[in-house]
């Protein structure tokens, strides 16, 4: 499928798999994590943990309950990935492709007055700050983070948060994300940065592309215009 355009009030995006690649920092973390619990099998934790909140992810496969242990962890958890960097000195965090081409449009968007994207993810704000910052992606003014709400993704709750703060209707935008999304009942555009095609399939999202590259966007005056170049 080739030239689609749909038309938002606002895009909210996922980060990671979507607007950074932090593949290389979250082994990192993991495999330092497996020297305290050395039970844990990383390999299939990768396979499961994409888009879960650090704290969950923490409970649900190192076994943490203890409130003021899973918060310590977790900060531990994500300082890992930031100081994590692949063979060459290469950061453990890194930009994916399309996305520099988009934020440079979506920039304009500051000068408007109601707010055209969102950032929706699993991260807490510290830990998202800091990998855009590394991955130099703006931060942008509306920002859920896992802090904001009780039940994160695969729940609807971030991007009904961040389509509540954007001032417009979950139905009436477009986020790159697909079960939450979904949820939410909203468009949801897939990307294949880190899941196979079968596991992305299996979420049911409305479109699959293989990155941002696929896509551009123009902002209207009443929202944002998203053109599909071409679908995976």
């Amino acid at each position: 499928m080739a030239g689609t355009t749909l038309h938002a009030d606002a895009l909210l995006f996922d980060m990671d798999g979507t607007l950074v690649d932090s593949t290389a920092g979250v082994v990192g973390a993991w495999e330092l994590f497996r020297k305290s619990y050395p039970t844990i099998d990383v390999q299939d934790i990768l396979s499961s943990s994409h888009g879960v909140r650090t704290v969950d992810n923490l409970k649900n496969h190192c076994g943490i309950e203890d409130p003021q242990i899973l918060e310590a962890e977790a900060l531990r958890f994500e300082e890992a990935i930031v100081s994590t960097s692949t063979e060459g000195g290469r950061s453990g965090i890194v930009q994916l492709p399309g996305v520099k081409s988009i934020m440079e449009v979506i920039a304009s968007s500051r000068f408007l007055p109601n707010p055209r994207w969102a950032l929706c993810t699993s991260a807490t704000r510290a830990y998202a700050s800091s990998a855009l910052k590394i991955a130099g992606v703006p931060v942008p003014d509306v920002f859920v983070a896992s802090e904001d709400v009780t039940k994160g993704k695969p729940f609807p709750d971030p991007y009904l948060l961040g389509a509540s703060k954007c001032g417009v209707k979950p139905e009436n935008y477009a986020p790159s994300g697909v079960r939450s999304g979904r949820a939410a009942g909203s468009t949801t555009i897939a990307l294949l940065t880190t899941h196979s095609r079968e596991q992305i399939e299996a979420a049911q999202p409305d479109f699959i592309v293989k990155d941002l590259s696929s896509t551009s966007i123009q902002l209207t005056e009443t929202g944002v215009t998203v053109s599909i170049k071409e679908a995976a």
